[in-house]
Formats: structure tokens, C-alpha cells, sequence
């Protein structure tokens, strides 16, 4: 019995960026009606990161245009899947990005656009541990 649920859950990947994105909305929507701006802000950031990670690979300049019909489904494309390692790339870069950015403000001594970079990246960083 336990080789078989082993078996199930290889061959159906888990979808962690849905998981995830499922999360972020109930808690977008708890930061919204507590009028929490900047964590609603930093988690709507965050939703569309791992959109943006979901979104599957443009066809190159060179290949020949594809022509789709209105309403017949033929521009649906299916979204990637994020296992657990590629989610978690995706929330540490919009981490890293705040934490390099808040640096390069201190630098500037423009300590109060830093501590709101900090505070940005404590709200993501919520969602990786």
C-alpha cells in the first residue's frame, strides 16, 4: 500500500505554484480588508513573480507565426508546473532584490525608503520558511 501512494505521487507533480498562489489570495485578501498596504503590495508582487515563472516559453523570432481562430480555444496554452525548488527561486529573487535595493539606499542614506525594502522582503520572506 505505501509503494503504491509513492507510485501516485511521482507520477502526478505537484502544482506548488498553485498551492501557493492559492495561499497569497487568502492572505491578499485578509491584508486588504485589515487595509495592511504594503503587505498587500508585496503579495501581489509576489503572485504575479510566480505567474510570470508559470508562464511558458514565447516561441523564438524565426519560427513562423501561428494564426488562431477567435473562440475556438487554439491560443490556450497550459501553464508550467513549479515544483518546490523553482517556487522557492522565485520568492528568494524578490527577496534578494529588496535586500540589494534597501543597500543601495542606506548607501544613499535614504534609511526610510530602506526600512520599507526591509520590511517588503520580511513579508515575502514569510512565505519561503
Amino acid at each position: 500500500m505505501r509503494y503504491w501512494n509513492a507510485l501516485e505521487d511521482a507520477a502526478v507533480p505537484k502544482d506548488t505554484g498553485r498551492d501557493m498562489k492559492a495561499r497569497l489570495r487568502a492572505d491578499l485578501s485578509r491584508a486588504m480588508k485589515d487595509r495592511r498596504t504594503l503587505e498587500a503590495r508585496v503579495i501581489r508582487v509576489l503572485i504575479a513573480a510566480i505567474d510570470n515563472a508559470e508562464a511558458p516559453l514565447t516561441p523564438t523570432r524565426h519560427a513562423a507565426p501561428v494564426h488562431h481562430r477567435f473562440h475556438n480555444g487554439s491560443a490556450e496554452v497550459e501553464r508550467l508546473l513549479l515544483g518546490g525548488s523553482r517556487l522557492r527561486q522565485v520568492l528568494l529573487a524578490e527577496i534578494h532584490e529588496r535586500e540589494h535595493a534597501a543597500t543601495e539606499f542606506e548607501r544613499l542614506e535614504k534609511t526610510d525608503r530602506a526600512e520599507t525594502l526591509r520590511a517588503e522582503a520580511s513579508v515575502a520572506r514569510r512565505y519561503i520558511e
